[in-house]
């Protein structure tokens, strides 16, 4: 399930919600991304997406991610609107067999929404109001999945 949402929620409630009656899950993994003060120069995060769009693209994105590691189900929620430092942006949970591949899935899906979701980001601070862009070591991130599905190619060859 793929939640935006620009109202505050509770990654714990999530999390119990999430992990309930699920008998024959193996293993749940679960991330929980914060927004920070930078050092004071943060004030606010601003992130904005297309509604019927960017959660489209990201419940694709999601349902190959349910292919590759097999997950048995997953949950995102991501805020968009004004974000205070100290606040929950994302939520991820995957529920797997076995806990590698919750946890694979789980750090798989955060590298795609830091790295490549649309979403536009906004940092308001004392300075003034600055986009941000990924960085180089989140595109380093997001690029290893396919380095690692490329070595895998080659060992079964």
């Amino acid at each position: 399930m793929i939640t935006l949402t620009q109202r505050p929620f509770a990654p714990g409630v999530l999390l119990d919600e999430f992990c309930n009656g699920r008998a024959e899950v193996g293993a749940v993994a679960s991330f929980t991304g914060l927004a920070r003060a930078e050092g004071g120069a943060a004030q606010i995060l601003e992130l904005e997406a297309y509604p019927g769009f960017t959660d489209a693209m990201i419940a694709d994105f999601a349902e190959r991610a349910k292919t590759r590691f097999a997950l048995l189900d997953y949950q995102i929620v991501h805020r968009t609107g004004p974000i205070a430092p100290g606040e929950a942006i994302v939520f991820v949970a995957t529920a797997a067999g076995h806990r590698r591949a919750a946890f694979e899935a789980c750090d798989f899906l955060m590298d795609y929404l830091k790295s490549q979701a649309p979403f536009w980001k906004k940092q308001h601070g004392l300075d003034g109001v600055r986009w941000i862009e990924p960085t180089a070591q989140d595109h380093d991130d997001v690029g290893r999945w396919d380095r690692s599905r490329l070595r895998a190619e080659d060992l079964a060859q």
